[in-house]
């Protein structure tokens, strides 16, 4: 039987309610993190924990994690929310899909990287002590909630941390996450941050029916 994960997350707001415990957010993106930080602040202190080696070029990375921290600083939310970033070393996320670089995105190189990403945000949310962990992945429809909450678990697991469940797209959130995008003018990327998607998504420009005319 497939899992409802927002059903599941409801569940554990409903039972810590009357508390407010530590979230540490590992996020991708401010866009994706809009919506997420919205709903979620009204229940957790949140730490955004910003690991994305997986960015490229360096110049990208670097203004993606700047409208993060921007996001933080001007959105209104009920209790304080901080930003940890973390290391940035490309030459991980490549070990970490050596032999897949040819795999098609939303396969098992996409795999790799989530478990690289969560991994990390596991182990820091267990030795910082905070109650639970997640990530804003869920809030894309391009990514797999099922893969994302099944490797995070299992990161959690292995570190002794407390893995939240989600699907942020349900109930529109999605829609939501654009909507403030655009209040906040955040910079929306055209592709998820690694080489391969970026390569992904040139072609498509130069093959599909959006290709660019000359």
């Amino acid at each position: 039987m497939k899992e409802n994960y927002q059903k599941e997350l409801e569940k554990v707001l409903e039972e810590t309610r009357g508390s407010v415990p530590t979230l540490l957010l590992h996020s991708c993106c401010a866009p994706c993190s809009s919506r997420v930080l919205e709903y979620l602040s009204e229940y957790f202190r949140i730490t955004v924990f910003y690991f994305n080696p997986n960015i490229s070029p360096a110049q990208e990375y670097q203004k993606r994690v700047e409208e993060q921290k921007r996001l933080v600083r001007e959105m209104p939310l009920r209790y304080p929310v901080s930003v940890m970033e973390g290391r940035y070393e490309p030459k991980e996320f490549f070990e970490a899909v050596r032999g897949l670089e040819q795999i098609p995105e939303g396969g098992l190189r996409c795999e790799a990287c989530f478990r690289l990403r969560l991994s990390e945000a596991a182990r820091v949310a267990a030795e910082g002590g905070f109650d639970y962990v997640t990530t804003t992945l869920t809030i894309s429809p391009l990514k797999n909630a099922e893969a994302l909450n099944r490797i995070g678990r299992e990161c959690a697991g292995q570190y002794g941390a407390a893995w939240l469940p989600s699907d942020f797209k349900k109930k529109d959130g999605y829609k939501r996450s654009i909507e403030l995008s655009a209040q906040y003018g955040l910079y929306r990327q055209d592709y998820c941050g690694c080489v391969f998607s970026k390569r992904e998504r040139q072609e498509l420009l130069l093959t599909g029916p959006f290709r660019k005319r000359t």
